[in-house]
C-alpha cells in the first residue's frame, strides 16, 4: 500500500486506535514510588506518555535528567517551561543509577529538559548519569536523547565522552513546520548536523530520531524528512501521532491511521534505516526500537569481545 492510497482521518472525537487504558497496576505503583522517593522525573510521566505501563513492564524506561523544566517553550510539548530551570542536583546521576537498578531496567533512556542556561547546556550532567548507570552495571545499554545544545558541538562531544550506547535527538516534524511546532531558538537544520557530527565523532554509534505526524506535514513533506535523516547517517527513526497535551497547545491537524503508519514503515526501511518503529503509538522512545537496538548492540559486544579472545589466542599460540 502506497502512502498515497491509506485513509486519512480529520480531527473529531479520538479513534479507537488511539484509545489506551491509563497506566496502572502494581508494577506502576511501585516504579512510580522507587521515584518519588530519590526525586526523579521520567519523560514517560511528564510527557504523559500512553505507553508508560508496557514499557516499564518490559524493562524500559526514560529518565527526564536537570530538573522538570524546560528552557525552551516547544508548541507541542506537555513540560513546564522557564527562562531558568531548577537548580541542577548534583546527586541526580548516583540517583538515577540507584533506580536503575532498583527497577530492574535493562535498557535506559536519559532524556533531558534544554538548559539553555547552563555553561554547558547540562551536557557534563548527562555524561556524568550515563557514567554512574555503568558504574553500577556495565552491561545496561544506555540511550542518551538530548536537545541541540544551540549546536555546540563541544557538548555533543561531552555527551559522547559520558560512553552513550545510542546517541538520539528529535527533529520532531518537517522542515516547514519547524518554526511552528518548535521553540524559535530550535532549527531543523541544526538538528540534522549534531546527528551527523556525532556520529562523525564516534564511529559506530548508533543514532537515532523522531518525528510526530498529525501536524499538517505533507507526505512528499515527510518522504523528504526521511532523506534529510538518512542522508545525515541517521540509523533508526521512529514515527507516531501528535496528541494535544492541552488546549494551549497545537491542535492535532489530522488523525493520521494506522494503515498509513505502516505504508510509511515500509517506505523508511526501503531508505536503508537500520530499524524503523511507525504507529500511532509510537513514542521516540519506545520499546519495540529499543529492543531492536539492545538486540543489535549486544550482538556488537559479543563479536567484538570474540575478536578480542581470538586475538588474544593468536598471540599465545604465535609468541
Amino acid at each position: 500500500m502506497s502512502l498515497a492510497d491509506a485513509k486519512r482521518i480529520t480531527p473529531g472525537p479520538k479513534p479507537a486506535w488511539l484509545k489506551v487504558p491509563i497506566p496502572a497496576g502494581e508494577t506502576v505503583a511501585r516504579l512510580q514510588k522507587t521515584l518519588r522517593e530519590r526525586g526523579l522525573h521520567t519523560v514517560c510521566e511528564e510527557a504523559r506518555c500512553p505507553n508508560m505501563g508496557e514499557c516499564w513492564d518490559s524493562g524500559t524506561a526514560t529518565f527526564m535528567v536537570l530538573g522538570d523544566t524546560c528552557t525552551r517553550g516547544c508548541r507541542f510539548c506537555a513540560v513546564k517551561t522557564h527562562a531558568h530551570g531548577n537548580p541542577v542536583d548534583t546527586d541526580e546521576p548516583r540517583k538515577v543509577a540507584e533506580a536503575v537498578i532498583a527497577m530492574n531496567l535493562k535498557y535506559v533512556v536519559l532524556t533531558m529538559v534544554n538548559r539553555d542556561d547552563l555553561p554547558d547546556g547540562g551536557a557534563s550532567h548527562v555524561a556524568a548519569t550515563i557514567q554512574a548507570i555503568k558504574q553500577q552495571n556495565n552491561a545496561m545499554l544506555v540511550e542518551a536523547l538530548v536537545g541541540d545544545f544551540l549546536g555546540n558541538y563541544d557538548q555533543v562531544a561531552t555527551v559522547l565522552a559520558g560512553a552513550p550506547d545510542v546517541f538520539a535527538h528529535n527533529i520532531e516534524t518537517v522542515l516547514r513546520l519547524t518554526p511552528r511546532v518548535r521553540d524559535h531558538r530550535c532549527s531543523y537544520v541544526r538538528s540534522l548536523a549534531l546527528l551527523k557530527h556525532a556520529k562523525e565523532l564516534r564511529q559506530g554509534i548508533v543514532t537515532k530520531s523522531s518525528l510526530m505526524l498529525g501536524l499538517g506535514e505533507s507526505e512528499r513533506e515527510v518522504e523528504q524528512a526521511l532523506d534529510d535523516l538518512r542522508e545525515h547517517h541517521v540509523d533508526v527513526v521512529t514515527f507516531g501521532q501528535y496528541l494535544r497535551p492541552s488546549l494551549l497547545h497545537l491542535p492535532v491537524k489530522e488523525h493520521v491511521t494506522p494503515a498509513r503508519f505502516a505504508a510509511l514503515q515500509q517506505r523508511a526501511q526501503k531508505k536503508g534505516f537500520l530499524y524503523v518503529a511507525s504507529g500511532p503509538l509510537v513514542r521516540s522512545s519506545y520499546k519495540a526500537a529499543e529492543f531492536y537496538i539492545a538486540g543489535m548492540l549486544q550482538q556488537r559486544r559479543a563479536l567484538a569481545a570474540a575478536n578480542a579472545n581470538n586475538s588474544v589466542a593468536s598471540t599465545t599460540d604465535n609468541p
